[in-house]
């Protein structure tokens, strides 16, 4: 299994390539969409790493720190390539040509509409911090949801 870490690599470069780089907030979403889905279709994780519920939507705290000097600014660094096979690419290319078009923004308000994290906040109001684990059967369950 492969980590939330190889999986941004590999978003990063995408964007970078197709000359449209992406921002922190935006790359957080589509990890937490890629995440989602495969847990939905495949039963089970991409990758192990937890996902929390920030103010801003779903966040991948390891992923989050390699980037936050970016701030709201595209990540413009060189990534290197990841090492994930033909079929974890196709797969995270298939949530992108779905995802990929939309803004960090509209992204982020579209998390916040979804049960996974509203759940995982608990009631928290949408503007406190927190870090809450967004836990993974929930996101199963959500994802298939959508499947239907």
């Amino acid at each position: 299994m492969t980590n939330a870490n190889s999986v941004a690599r590999f978003i990063v470069r995408f964007f970078q390539e197709a000359g449209d780089p992406v921002t922190n907030l935006k790359l957080q979403k589509l990890l937490y969409y890629v995440q989602g889905w495969h847990l939905a279709i495949n039963k089970k994780p991409f990758f192990d790493d937890r996902f929390e519920a920030w103010v801003h939507g779903p966040v991948q705290p390891s992923v989050y720190g390699t980037y936050k000097q970016y701030k709201w600014s595209p990540i413009v660094e060189e990534t290197a390539v990841p090492e994930l096979s033909e079929n974890e690419q196709a797969f995270i290319r298939s949530v992108l040509d779905v995802y990929g078009g939309d803004t960090g923004y509209s992204l982020e308000q579209r998390t916040h509409l979804e049960s996974p994290w509203i759940d995982a906040r608990g009631g928290i109001p949408p503007d406190q911090d927190s870090k809450a684990v967004i836990a993974q059967d929930s996101m199963r369950r959500f994802f298939e949801s959508q499947l239907r």
